[in-house]
């Protein structure tokens, strides 16, 4: 054989084995996502473990920013036709992607169609009932739940002779007020605000946040937040500012290193914060349930979630759709939901996940570790407690922390502030309405 001939032959063969490594080459899986920091390396860590556990999809995880600039992404990509299969979208985002009944393709739908076994009836009640329909079928697939909780410096409590975390808002300002005297720049703070003393306040205290029961039950909603029982601990938080009891931090997750360098002894916000306390925090902290206020119930209901799931978008090959039901299969899986809420403080999702945590000792190993599934099954939850699923929240939420900052400036009172809020989110929620009822 000449040497033009050998060379023939072997570009040949390599043209065939180019050709068959395509052809079996995984198909690839995108997923947005608003995941950073250790939580972002996480997301990878599990794409990477299903990836190495089959040959037939690769997922591509792809960060795009926080919940509103992920969520805003997913939607001018749709219009663009180039939009993921996979998009986290946070929970207030809930009845606008129902709204996008086109673009979406429900979870149960995904499932039957895709041949996967799947029984939503491993998930905590708690956090799917915030994302099925009214005849109980899932619609996006629970990923990063947390509900907020009361986190406090145990050394800084030792210092000031506070022997417990504060149970009621009265124990708080006590405690605020021992705090203070003792040193620190602050007793409290908190961050998404509008999520823990709007929403999970009056979840926490069995009030009404809208009509419809919070929205589930008709678009024909209205806030009901603007209460006597919410303005009155927004105006005991507000003129509390003056004694250093409390102190706004920003209306996300901006207040954290007031609590983790040691400036506030306590801080109210996410379970989820678990990682980035534990890896800055300088003394020894812990966890405990919200405080009750007495004046608007005598006991607690039960904490709502927040966090995020994973919609599903419709528009790629059909035949991805399979990958993307089996890496819903296998993040469900409970050693996957236990990795991750053991490092993150995300409640598990299933009660599987829960169950291993709990053999594993994380529990034992972390005491207070376990304060947001308590607080989340603490009661059946009610018409008022179960969740909210408001359109234009994103807005509405904008609208709340705008009305919130006037107060704590002192331009509004809290009953003020609160009348404008929800009269202001009362116009979203007439143009959503207006935009989603079919005309006759």
């Amino acid at each position: 054989m000449s040497f033009n001939t050998k060379l023939t032959a072997l570009a040949v063969g390599a043209f065939a084995l180019t050709q068959a490594a395509g052809a079996f080459a995984a198909e690839e899986v995108q997923w947005w996502h608003a995941m950073g920091g250790r939580n972002g390396e996480l997301v990878n860590q599990i794409a990477d473990g299903f990836n190495k556990s089959q040959s037939n999809y690769k997922v591509v995880p792809v960060y795009k920013g926080n919940y509103t600039e992920t969520m805003t992404a997913a939607i001018a990509a749709f219009r663009a036709k180039k939009q993921p299969h996979i998009v986290q979208v946070f929970e207030v985002g809930t009845a606008t992607m129902m709204a996008a009944k086109g673009a979406v393709y429900p979870v149960h739908e995904l499932m039957v169609d895709s041949g996967e076994a799947f029984d939503q009836s491993i998930y905590l009640p708690a956090v799917i009932s915030y994302y099925t329909t009214p005849d109980n079928k899932l619609l996006s697939l629970p990923f990063n739940s947390s509900t907020p909780v009361l986190w406090y410096n145990k050394d800084a409590f030792k210092k000031a002779g506070i022997a417990s975390a504060p149970k009621t808002w009265d124990e708080m300002f006590s405690a605020s007020k021992k705090l203070v005297a003792s040193g620190m720049k602050c007793g409290f703070s908190f961050g998404w605000q509008s999520w823990v003393m709007i929403e999970n306040f009056s979840s926490w205290h069995n009030l009404s946040i809208g009509s419809k029961e919070n929205g589930f039950t008709g678009l024909d909603t209205e806030f009901k937040f603007n209460n006597d029982k919410v303005a009155g601990i927004l105006q005991r938080i507000a003129d509390s500012q003056k004694d250093n009891h409390f102190r706004y931090g920003g209306r996300r997750g901006e207040s954290l290193p007031m609590y983790t360098n040691g400036e506030c002894g306590m801080w109210m916000n996410s379970s989820a914060y678990y990682g980035s306390i534990k890896k800055q925090a300088k003394f020894d902290y812990s966890q405990s349930m919200l405080p009750v206020d007495k004046s608007a119930a005598s006991s607690a209901q039960n904490s709502i979630i927040g966090g995020a799931t994973l919609w599903v978008l419709r528009g790629k090959q059909k035949s991805s759709y399979k990958g993307v039901a089996q890496f819903f299969k296998y993040m469900s899986g409970s050693e996957v939901q236990a990795m991750w809420h053991q490092e993150t403080g995300y409640v598990p999702i299933t009660m599987a996940a829960s169950d291993l945590s709990r053999k594993q000792g994380f529990y034992n190993k972390n005491p207070g570790t376990d304060t947001a599934i308590k607080q989340l099954s603490l009661n059946t939850p009610t018409p008022n407690s179960k969740a909210l699923r408001f359109g234009s929240f994103v807005q509405v939420r904008d609208i709340i922390n705008e009305e919130m900052e006037a107060l704590w400036a002192g331009k509004k009172t809290a009953k003020q502030a609160l009348a404008d809020a929800a009269k202001r989110g009362n116009v979203l929620l007439r143009k959503f309405e207006k935009a989603n009822t079919p005309s006759n």
